[in-house]
């Protein structure tokens, strides 16, 4: 008798305890220990997962075949123990081999045992996360539980699955896609043993069931209207429950992504909405800084001064109801003064076609379906001239923070999880184990280069490209926005220098850019697009004269994100280097003391390199200090509406 699954399994809420914060300062303390100690153990297990492989290896693929239909009912019976994970991994390092030419390395296997056992298992780029992926995906598949395999966009889900598919067909277990844009056929898909899907499209459809059980969320409802029709198309919800998530970039779909909410909204009245924000900006005009507002760019925030509500208040004596409520009013004020100074335009937003189209400062991706909340987004709309669309009305809202919490079970893999353990493992309970490379890096990071100005920047770049074109090796310069990479292309040009660029706006070509981006003496401009997730493949003739060179011309508001782009270099031991050419014209700067910016730049230039490296660490430090307060903020934001939501018995 076959266990039975746990429909709409889902897990609630963990309610704030009040001495949390020592709970994780001590699990900070004794991490280097357990981890230790974890690594051990897994160690153990390679000889016996060795010795496995031996007589899978010699068997005819007649016989493997029949010997993992025979295993699938052993796995299913007695679940994820210790002996069951060994002889699988065995079985899918085998199948690997023989599918797909790829056989796991040691270090594969202890990441997959890493996420069966509930971590992110911090794996250097080119460590092969997919394959690795996988080992966990099977086992857990085979062992009764669904799986999501969550990863940061389509592109990389549909890349995934093709990888694996033909393992997954050998071990017996179905599979699906979810792609946005594509909502036919969903609960089908969902009711395959192992899905793989970007983590806004999960989300959505989970919020989605949310809304269609309306206040009828408890478990048994859940199990009766919908979850518990397995592949259903009539069925009332899509997803069968929320058992197990396998999270690819685990850093960027739980951190760095969770300082949005993810909305289901209802549309206001256009006209109404370009009334309003004609009128805000009226408004707000001539308004003085540090007189009636105060600028605060490393918060990313306008806060008005007394004086400032004051003079807003006199503006609107003479106006209708709405300009008359104070709240109302003040916070028109504040989103169209960041409107104004905050956000801009090459940077944070593109417009194309007349329309504001938001740009993931991450990813250097444009959000096409996304736009910014509580009118923010018209106002941008208004000051670029473009036609102001309808405001957006919150039907339904969940954090990425309150989603995967509820994953009975939880795992992930990343290339730079390390800096955020604190916050995995305070938010989502995850600890992050650190798996050895199999092979020693190679990279050599040269010395960094700062610069007074942008312009000299911009011809230092320049300088170092032609330099490497020399030696022929192909060069890759990341830029942090479409208006960097636009400014670089501009001083290349003037040098007939040929190069390819490839940013939110000039994605259409981005399979051959990143196919070429290799080969000898090949330049490539490129945003955050050519960083996490990206494989570029390096010719044998310039691995040769020294492989890949990177250029970061920009330092990012997370370190993390350095090191992603500084990883399309020197994969899986290949020979390739790194260079920062930065400037202390850099916006990054912003956040850092401006005294001791504008001192730096009087310095000779070995001196200020230093003084200057010292200072865009801890403008860093700022800019990630204030999103991790962002995201508390949201979260604790999020529990208090969930609260108000259940009082009054409506949904999400």
């Amino acid at each position: 008798m076959l266990p039975a699954l746990d429909l709409g399994a889902e897990r609630e809420d963990p309610a704030p305890k009040f001495l949390d914060w020592l709970d994780q300062w001590l699990v900070g303390v004794t991490s280097p220990l357990r981890q230790r100690a974890r690594l051990r153990r897994m160690y153990r297990a390679l000889p016996r997962i060795e010795v496995l492989g031996r007589d899978y290896a010699g068997m005819t693929e007649v016989e493997l075949v029949e010997r993992v239909a025979a295993f699938r009912g052993v796995m299913r019976r007695g679940g994820l123990t210790q002996a069951n994970i060994e002889r699988c991994f065995a079985i899918v390092r085998e199948i690997s081999w023989r599918k797909l030419g790829l056989r796991h390395h040691n270090v594969q296997i202890l990441g997959g045992l890493a996420m069966l056992d509930g971590r992110v298992a911090e794996m250097a780029t080119g460590e092969g996360k997919t394959i690795t992926a996988g080992l966990a995906a099977s086992a857990a598949a085979l062992a009764g539980t669904p799986v999501h395999v969550i990863t940061v966009n389509d592109y990389l889900a549909e890349r995934d699955l093709a990888t694996l598919k033909p393992v997954y067909d050998f071990l017996g277990l179905t599979t699906g896609l979810i792609q946005s844009g594509d909502r036919a056929g969903r609960p089908q898909i969902y009711a395959s043993d192992i899905v793989y899907a970007s983590n806004k499209e999960v989300t959505f459809d989970y919020l989605r069931d949310r809304m269609a059980l309306g206040q009828r969320t408890g478990l048994l409802h859940r199990k009766l209207s919908g979850f518990g029709q397995l592949g259903n198309e009539n069925s009332q919800t899509v997803m069968r429950g929320l058992h197990l998530a396998i999270v690819d970039e685990a850093d960027s779909a739980l951190v760095d992504e969770a300082r949005t909410p993810l909305i289901i909204s209802q549309e206001s009245n256009s006209v109404d909405e370009r009334d309003w924000a004609e009128k805000t900006f009226r408004l707000v005009e001539d308004l003085q800084q540090d007189v009636d507002y105060l600028l605060l760019p490393d918060r990313r925030r306008i806060e008005l001064t007394e004086a400032g509500k004051d003079r807003l208040w006199t503006r609107a004596e003479a106006a209708d109801g709405f300009w008359r409520n104070r709240i109302r009013r003040e916070e028109s004020a504040r989103q169209a003064l960041s409107a104004s100074l905050l956000f801009r335009r090459g940077e944070h937003y593109l417009v194309a076609d007349e329309t504001v189209q938001i740009v993931d400062e991450f990813t250097g991706r444009i959000m096409a379906d996304r736009t910014w909340s509580d009118g923010l987004h018209q106002l941008i709309e208004f000051k670029e001239g473009c036609k102001v669309t309808p405001r957006k009305r919150t039907a339904a809202r969940i954090t990425y923070q309150r989603f995967f919490r509820r994953y009975l079970r939880l795992a992930g893999m990343s290339g730079t999880a390390y800096e955020v353990k604190g916050e995995l493992g305070a938010v989502y309970g995850l600890s992050v184990l650190a798996v050895p490379t199999h092979v020693s890096p190679r990279r050599a990071k040269l010395a960094p280069i700062v610069c007074a100005t942008r312009e000299e920047k911009w011809n230092r770049i320049v300088q170092e490209v032609e330099t490497m074109r020399t030696l022929g090796r192909p060069v890759l310069i990341g830029t942090r926005s479409v208006s960097a990479s636009q400014e670089l292309s501009a001083c290349l040009d003037r040098a007939r220098i040929e190069h390819a660029v490839l940013n939110a706006e000039q994605s259409a070509d981005e399979a051959n850019i990143i196919a070429g981006a290799g080969r000898v003496g090949t330049v490539t401009v490129a945003t955050n697009m050519a960083g996490r997730g990206v494989d570029i493949k390096v010719d044998p003739e310039a691995l040769a004269m020294g492989g890949l060179h990177v250029v970061l011309s920009e330092r990012h508001d997370a370190r993390r994100i350095d090191r992603q782009m500084e990883g399309r270099t020197a994969r899986k031991g290949d020979r390739g280097s790194t260079r920062d050419i930065l400037s202390l014209e850099d916006s990054i700067l912003d956040l850092a003391p401006q005294r001791l910016v504008e001192w730096a730049s009087r310095r000779q230039s070995w001196f200020r390199r230093r003084a200057a490296l010292v200072l865009f660490r801890v403008a860093q430090m700022r800019a990630e200090r204030a999103h991790a307060s962002e995201r508390k903020d949201l979260l604790d934001q999020d529990r208090r509406l969930g609260v108000l939501l259940a009082f009054s018995g409506k949904s999400e």
